[in-house]
Order: structure tokens, then C-alpha cells, then sequence
């Protein structure tokens, strides 16, 4: 029987969308205000799921105090308070999208996660706004 675990967390951070080959105007057509060379903020809610089956010994999926320290160190310590565009490796090149960015969190994640184990990622940008990433 499988079964799906989730642990929240939260960051804020700071990023512009925009591609480097189009005009300022075609960007601010198609991205908007959030193509503002100033950039903005959010603050990012973040899902992470593991499911899988429950080990016999423990009754856990995943130790969430294992999966607490991932998220901590692999994903707040490194994007909150953050300027995506300025300050990630990940988005120098690659525009930092909601859809970008829960890619980039997964697969952080997915290297530290046992591979007989789902990952799924659901990332709030606003409450209204979020993307879903679960790997190929």
C-alpha cells in the first residue's frame, strides 16, 4: 500500500521574467510587470509529496525530520530572501517562471531522495498561482 507524505515550507524571493534576445517592449508585452527591470518578490509556498510504501519497522514512507533538513538546506537556505535571476547559478541563463522553478526544487530534491520513492513538487507563487511538478 502507498502512500503519499507532505511537508510545507515557505521562502521569499526576488526575480524578473524576461528572455536577454527580446526588446524590453516584447517582454513587457508578454511578461508583463513582471518584466520589471527592478524585479519583484513573492512569497513562495512550497509542497513537497513523497509517496511510496510504509516500512514495516518504522510505519514511515520518509523520516520527515530527514525530509524537513533536505527542504532546509537544499532549497530555503539557498532561494529565501534571494534574487533568483541575480544570485542562483540555476537561473543566470534559465528565466526563473513558476514552471522553471518548481523543476530546479525537484530536482534538487530528487538527488537526495531514495529513487524507490515519488516526488512531487507543488509550488505556490501566489494563492491563487501554482505549478505541479512530479518528474517525466
Amino acid at each position: 500500500m502507498k502512500v503519499t507524505v507532505n511537508r510545507k515550507a515557505h521562502f521569499n524571493a526576488a526575480h524578473r521574467l524576461y528572455n536577454a534576445d527580446w526588446t524590453d517592449a516584447r517582454n513587457t508585452t508578454v511578461f508583463g510587470k513582471c518584466a520589471n527591470p527592478n524585479y519583484h518578490g513573492h512569497n513562495y509556498e512550497l509542497i513537497v509529496s513523497v509517496k511510496g510504501e510504509i516500512h514495516p519497522e518504522t510505519g514511515f514512507v520518509m523520516d520527515m525530520k530527514i525530509l524537513k533538513n533536505l527542504i532546509e538546506t537544499e532549497i530555503e537556505e539557498k532561494f529565501d530572501h534571494k534574487n533568483l535571476n541575480e544570485e542562483l547559478e540555476e537561473f543566470k541563463t534559465l528565466n526563473p517562471t513558476a514552471e522553471n522553478i518548481v523543476v530546479v526544487i525537484w530536482n534538487k530534491l530528487r538527488k537526495k531522495i531514495d529513487k524507490k520513492l515519488e516526488l512531487s513538487i507543488t509550488l505556490y507563487e501566489t494563492p491563487r498561482n501554482f505549478v505541479s511538478y512530479c518528474g517525466e
